[in-house]
């Protein structure tokens, strides 16, 4: 047997430190689309922002279903639309932020593996990695650099074709 040891990346940004001021306009884009979220059954609301090469910024907020699996997660909704109004156009970075209806969200809400999965298919597409900035309504923020950081054993089309 083998041990292989995994080593992740973040930055982590607490109240005193500012963010990068692009990270920060980001965020507050994600921040300022919580009020377009549709989550009448958790109660969780999120938004997210997408940074494009040609300075686009694109957000998207959850949607909930009474069906749960027909919602769909504010990131995709951002990612996806980005990719249908600018085709072939890189995604630079993401944002996202959250609030509950009856807690704080203290704590840098992440993308669910669905998400990932849509992340790093948009950075093997691409070629370059993407930049996730992950916020609450309050506290920490963690940033990281590429999807493998958020998903290091990630499934990818070189495993689909058995190149690797």
């Amino acid at each position: 047997m083998k041990v292989r040891k995994i080593q992740i990346n973040i930055e982590e940004f607490s109240g005193g430190e500012p963010l990068p001021e692009a990270d920060r306009k980001l965020l507050t884009a994600a921040q300022q689309t919580l009020h377009t979220s549709y989550a009448p059954y958790s109660g969780f609301h999120v938004g997210a922002a997408v940074y494009l090469a040609n300075g686009e910024i694109i957000t998207g907020s959850n949607q909930e279903n009474a069906a749960y699996p027909s919602g769909l997660c504010a990131e995709r909704v951002a990612l996806f639309y980005a990719s249908s109004r600018y085709p072939g156009v890189d995604v630079e970075a993401i944002a996202i932020s959250a609030g509950a209806d009856n807690f704080p969200v203290d704590y840098p809400v992440t993308p669910c593996g669905a998400c990932r999965q849509v992340l790093a298919e948009i950075e093997t597409r691409q070629k370059k990695k993407i930049r996730i900035i992950m916020h609450g309504q309050n506290g920490l923020t963690q940033v990281v650099n590429g999807i493998e950081n958020l998903l290091p054993l990630m499934f990818n089309e070189e495993k689909l074709k058995g190149l690797k």
